[in-house]
C-alpha cells in the first residue's frame, strides 16, 4: 500500500503535528473542550443569547418532533439495496433519526434542562428525548449505509455484521452527532443518564476509530485513486471524535495526525482555481467539510494547528458565489441539485469570508442566510448548527435585509481547471441574462455525460437547465450508472450527431481546444466537443457560446463536419413552453420569459414533455420538464439565439 512519504500542504503548515511537538499537541488535545467555540450547556450566557427567531423555531420543531413517532430502522429496508437496489427505504429513516436526535440535542441545550437520574419522567422532556435518540443510534446494528458496506457484499449476505463495522458516510454522520452531544450536554447527561457518555465512547471507538486506525486502505482515503468528498466528510467526523470523545491524549494525537495526513490527500486533488466539478451542492459535502474541520483544528491548537492560510482554500471558499444564478439557484454540474436546500450552514462561509477579508464570500453567505431566516438548521449537522447558534458575527449578519444584488455578482467568472464559464448581462445584479457553460470530461466525480452543456437564467431563474441528481439507487455508482436517463447527454443541452448519437463516459471523452474570453461587452466560450462522442461520430464538432451585453443576447453556435445523418440540438427547458415558427418561448411560473430563436428553414422543431416522478428532481423542477429538439439535416452548423421575450 502506498504511503505518504513527506508532509502534505496541511501537515507542513501545522507545527503541532511536526517532530518534537508531542507535548504541545497533547496539551492542545487536553484543552480542546475549553477551546472549541461551542460552550457546554452550563454556559447559560452564551446559549441565552441565541438569535430569538431561531430559538423559537427550533423549540417549536422539537415539540412537534416529540409528539411524532420515532423513525424505525428495519433490517428488511437495509437489505433492499441488495435485493432491488432501493437505498432510500433505509437511508431516509436513518437520516430522520439523526436529524431528530440533533433537534432534541439543540433543544436541550437551548432550554438548559437538567434533573437527576431519579427525577420522574417528564422532568426534562427534551433532554430525555435526546438521550433516547442517542441510545437508538447506539443500538442499531450498523451505522453504515448498505450500498457502501463492502464487507456484507463480500460475504454474499444482505445484513450487516456488527462485529465487522464498515466506516462510511453514515458512520461519519452518527459519529458527529454523538461527539457534539457529549461535548455540549456532557454535564447534564452525567446527571440524568449516568453511563451514557461511556456508551457513546465505546460505540464510536468500536465502530469508527479502531477500524480507522487498524485498516489503512479504506478506499475513501485516496491511496490508490484520487480522494473524493468522502475523504473530508469522514476525516472531519474522526477529528471531532478525537477531540471530543477520546479521553487518552496520546491516542487522540495519533488520530489527529492520521486524519490530517488523510485530508492532505483531498487537498492534493483541488485545482488551484478552487473549482469543484461536482457542483455547489457537493461543495458542502467535500470542500465545506474540509473548511469546517480546519476551523475546528485552529480553534483547538491556535497557530500550531491553523492551516487556513493555504492559498487554494481562499479560492475554494469563492466557488459557491462564483456559480450563483440567483436566489437558491446555482450552476449544477454532475449530480449537484440546481436549487440548494434552505438548510445549509451558510455561517461557515460567512466565517471564512470574514477571516479571509473577502467581502464577496462574506456577503454572499450573509444574503443566503438571511433568505432562510434562521441562524442554524439541524439538517446541516450538529456541529455546524451549534457553532452557528453561538456565533455573534453570524447573529449580527442575519439582521440585514435579504437582497439579490451584491459584491459577488461579477460580470464573468472563468474557472480554467474545471472549465466552467459564467457571465452576466448586468454585473452586480441577477437581472437580465446569465449564461454558464462547461467543458471538462466524462470521468468527473459524480459525472453526467455533459461535456459542452450550458445553462441560461433570466432574472436569476434558470430556464435552460441541467436536471441534476436523481434519487440514488444501488446502480448509481456502478457499471450501470448511465442507464439513468437524467445522466445521459440526450437530456443535457447538447448536440447529438448522426441522428442522435450520445456522449460516452471516460476521461478521454473531453472538451478540446477550450478557450474563454471576457470583455466589457460580453463573454465567449469555445471548445471542440468531438472527442466526447464515439470515434468518428462527430469530426470537428465545435461549440461557441457567446453573451452580448449590448443587445442583450446569448448565442450558441455549433459547427460540424459532414456526419452520417442529421444533427439534433437538444434543449432542456423549465417552465411553460410554447412553440412558434422559428422560436419557442419558455416562461417561468409567475416569472420572466425567455425567447429561443433559430432559422426555421434550417431546422425542424419538436417539443417533448417529461413528467418527473423522482422526488429530488421534483424538488427542483416541479412535476415536468420540456425538451426542445431542433433537427438540422445539413449545412454543417446552426446558431440558436436566446433573449428576453417581448
Amino acid at each position: 500500500m502506498a504511503q505518504v512519504t513527506s508532509p502534505g500542504p496541511l501537515t507542513a503548515r501545522l507545527p503541532l503535528l511536526g517532530p518534537g511537538a508531542e507535548a504541545g499537541l497533547a496539551a492542545a488535545v487536553r484543552e480542546a473542550p475549553r477551546r472549541i467555540p461551542v460552550p457546554p450547556v452550563t454556559d447559560r450566557a452564551a446559549w441565552d443569547a441565541v438569535h430569538p427567531a431561531t430559538r423559537t423555531a427550533l423549540l417549536r420543531r422539537a415539540e412537534a418532533e416529540r409528539t411524532a413517532p420515532a423513525p424505525v430502522l428495519r433490517a428488511s429496508d437495509w437489505a433492499r439495496s441488495f435485493r432491488d437496489g432501493v437505498r432510500t427505504a433505509y437511508e431516509d429513516p436513518a437520516r430522520a433519526l439523526r436529524v431528530r436526535t440533533t433537534v432534541f440535542l439543540i433543544a436541550a441545550v437551548l432550554t438548559g434542562e437538567s434533573a437527576p437520574a431519579t427525577a420522574p419522567p417528564g422532568a426534562t422532556p427534551y433532554l430525555d428525548a435526546a438521550i433516547d435518540g442517542l441510545i437508538a443510534l447506539c443500538e442499531t446494528s450498523t451505522w453504515c449505509w448498505a450500498p457502501h458496506d463492502g464487507y456484507t457484499a463480500a460475504r454474499g449476505e444482505v445484513l450487516p455484521d456488527p462485529e465487522q463495522p464498515y466506516v462510511d458516510l453514515g458512520a461519519a454522520e452518527v459519529t458527529t452527532v454523538l461527539a457534539w452531544a457529549d461535548h455540549t450536554l456532557g454535564p447534564h447527561l452525567d446527571l440524568r443518564a449516568p453511563g451514557l457518555r461511556r456508551r457513546l465512547r465505546r460505540e464510536t471507538d468500536r465502530r469508527v476509530l479502531t477500524p480507522f486506525t487498524t485498516r489503512r486502505d479504506w478506499p475513501w482515503i485516496g491511496v490508490d485513486r484520487p480522494a473524493d468528498n468522502w475523504n473530508p466528510w469522514i476525516h472531519g467526523a474522526i477529528t471531532a471524535a478525537a477531540l471530543l470523545l477520546t479521553d487518552d491524549p496520546e491516542r487522540a494525537a495519533v488520530l489527529l495526525r492520521t486524519a490530517v495526513a488523510g485530508l492532505d490527500r483531498f487537498v492534493a486533488t483541488l485545482p488551484d482555481d478552487g473549482g469543484i466539478d461536482e457542483g455547489v451542492a457537493y461543495w458542502w459535502h467535500g470542500a465545506g467539510r474540509l473548511l469546517e474541520t480546519l476551523d475546528l483544528l485552529a480553534a483547538v491548537g491556535g497557530p500550531g494547528l491553523d492551516a487556513r492560510d493555504l492559498p487554494v482554500l481562499r479560492q475554494l471558499a469563492r466557488f459557491p458565489h462564483r456559480m450563483h444564478l440567483g436566489g437558491a439557484w446555482y450552476v449544477n454540474a454532475g449530480d449537484a441539485a440546481a436549487r440548494l436546500p434552505g438548510t445549509l450552514p451558510w455561517q461557515l462561509l460567512h466565517r471564512w469570508g470574514t477571516a479571509l477579508g473577502d467581502p464577496a464570500v462574506r456577503d454572499h453567505a450573509a444574503g443566503r442566510g438571511r433568505d432562510t431566516g434562521l441562524a442554524a438548521h439541524p439538517e446541516a449537522g450538529a456541529g455546524s448548527a451549534l457553532t452557528a447558534l453561538v456565533d455573534p458575527r453570524w447573529r449580527a449578519a442575519l439582521t440585514g435585509a435579504p437582497g439579490e444584488g451584491g459584491s459577488w455578482l461579477t460580470a464573468a467568472e472563468w474557472l480554467p481547471r474545471t472549465q466552467i464559464l459564467l457571465a452576466r448581462e448586468r454585473p452586480g445584479s441577477t437581472g437580465g441574462l446569465t449564461v454558464a457553460v462547461k467543458g471538462g470530461h466524462n470521468a468527473e466525480r459524480h459525472n453526467h455525460l455533459d461535456v459542452g452543456s450550458y445553462w441560461i437564467a433570466l432574472d436569476g431563474v434558470p430556464l435552460v437547465v441541467d436536471l441534476g441528481q436523481p434519487t440514488y439507487t444501488a446502480d448509481s455508482f456502478g457499471p450501470h450508472r448511465y442507464r439513468a436517463w437524467p445522466l445521459t447527454s440526450e437530456w443535457h443541452n447538447l448536440p447529438a450527431p448522426g441522428g442522435g448519437t450520445g456522449q460516452l463516459p471516460g476521461a478521454g471523452r473531453a472538451a478540446r481546444e477550450v478557450r474563454a474570453e471576457a470583455t466589457d461587452g460580453g463573454a465567449l466560450f469555445h471548445a471542440d466537443l468531438a472527442a466526447a462522442y464515439p470515434d468518428g461520430a462527430a469530426g470537428g464538432l465545435t461549440r461557441t457560446v457567446r453573451l452580448d451585453r449590448d443587445r442583450p443576447l446569448v448565442t450558441v453556435t455549433d459547427r460540424w463536419a459532414p456526419a452520417a445523418g442529421p444533427v439534433l440540438l437538444r434543449h432542456v427547458l423549465a417552465g411553460e413552453v410554447t412553440l412558434g415558427s422559428g422560436e419557442a418561448i419558455v416562461r417561468a411560473p409567475g416569472g420572466p420569459a425567455l425567447r429561443i430563436g433559430w432559422e426555421p428553414r434550417d431546422a425542424r422543431a419538436v417539443l417533448e414533455d417529461r413528467e418527473l416522478t423522482d422526488p429530488l428532481l421534483r424538488a427542483s423542477w416541479g412535476g415536468r420538464l420540456t425538451r426542445l429538439t431542433l433537427t438540422v439535416d445539413d449545412g454543417g452548423g446552426a446558431t440558436v439565439r436566446f433573449d428576453r421575450a417581448p
